[in-house]
């Protein structure tokens, strides 16, 4: 079996028993995917009867078009071709009861099954050697540490350089968390001591107006007030968001989120976020350095308003440890 790579998954020849049919199938996303034109040659039919099964197997709710279709850009093509999934190949040759097509399945099924196997060796040998990479980056780390302590190098220009270092190496240590699904809250300080009302609030965004034009800060619903609020909401006598840092960062998320006004939520949310940090006293680390550095906060703005829903929970737990890595 040779595979070639292409800019979409992979290429892999399949040749029927009778040496006549031979088509480039594509692998990708844990499946082959062939073209209706295929199907036709595959199954020996007119492209229009695969059509008429294909209108069939979606219209009668057998399998979703969404999910199991997809366009994608093949050679010699000035435009997407769509292209049908493993389920919808086998529905259609249960319906055209074609020989060739029982031998594609059994093919593709062992190709599939090889390319699982191949990619679970790949990636397990990636991982153990970016472990290693990762533990030795710390090794080196705390050797810095140590040296520039203990020959009491720490002036201004070598704390700098020991805070990017460390900065360096925890960012990786966060991403390591996050590829292996062990990202989690931790070393958070204190419940938030300053609660900042809706006047407080509002009173921020009409200062900041004098710096921007046209739509900015006008309220078009309640979402900014329903921002406010929700940090602060318990449940059973608890607070849902009990930390300063938990409190912060869904604070920078719903009122980005809420698109409370017609111009101006990122920058509202950014600001009232260092606002609400500042107020509480944790925008700044022991050393006077910024806890979160300003281009920083405006790369987690924007992934915010990029993000989906169900990504909310990761968003949130990598600000707050953002925010509070010296006390992990």
């Amino acid at each position: 079996m040779k595979l070639e790579k292409q800019e979409s998954g992979e290429v892999v020849l399949f040749q029927a028993e009778n040496g006549l049919t031979r088509l480039d199938v594509r692998l990708d996303h844990d499946t082959v995917w062939l073209s209706q034109d295929q199907m036709s040659e595959l199954f020996g039919r007119e492209r229009s009867v695969i059509t008429k099964h294909l209108g069939n197997v979606f219209r009668e709710g057998e399998l979703d078009k969404k999910s199991n279709v997809q366009n994608m850009h093949i050679a010699f093509s000035d435009r997407p071709v769509a292209l049908y999934n493993l389920d919808v190949i086998i529905s259609v040759g249960y319906r055209v009861k074609s020989k060739s097509g029982t031998q594609f399945r059994h093919w593709a099924t062992r190709v599939l099954r090889e390319h699982l196997v191949q990619g679970y060796t790949v990636n397990e040998q990636r991982l153990r050697e970016e472990t290693a990479k990762l533990r030795e980056m710390h090794r080196t780390v705390e050797l810095l540490t140590r040296t520039l302590t203990s020959q009491e190098l720490v002036t201004d220009t070598g704390r700098e350089v020991l805070r990017v270092i460390t900065d360096y190496a925890y960012a990786l240590a966060l991403l390591d968390r996050y590829d292996h699904g062990t990202l989690v809250i931790a070393g958070t300080t204190r419940p938030a001591l300053h609660v900042i009302d809706y006047d407080e609030a509002i009173g921020l965004v009409k200062a900041m107006k004098g710096e921007f034009n046209g739509l900015f800060g006008i309220e078009k619903d309640q979402g900014f007030k329903s921002a406010l609020g929700t940090i602060y909401q318990t449940f059973d006598g608890k607070e849902l968001y009990p930390s300063i840092e938990e409190k912060g960062s869904n604070l920078l998320y719903f009122v980005v989120k809420n698109h409370a006004f017609s111009d101006g939520n990122k920058r509202i949310a950014a600001a009232l976020f260092i606002h609400f940090l500042a107020r509480n006293g944790i925008l700044y680390r022991p050393d006077g350095s910024k806890r979160l550095a300003d281009n920083a906060l405006v790369a987690l703005t924007l992934l915010i308003a990029e993000s989906r829903p169900e990504e909310k929970e990761t968003i949130v737990k990598v600000i707050v440890n953002l925010i509070n890595q010296e006390n992990l």
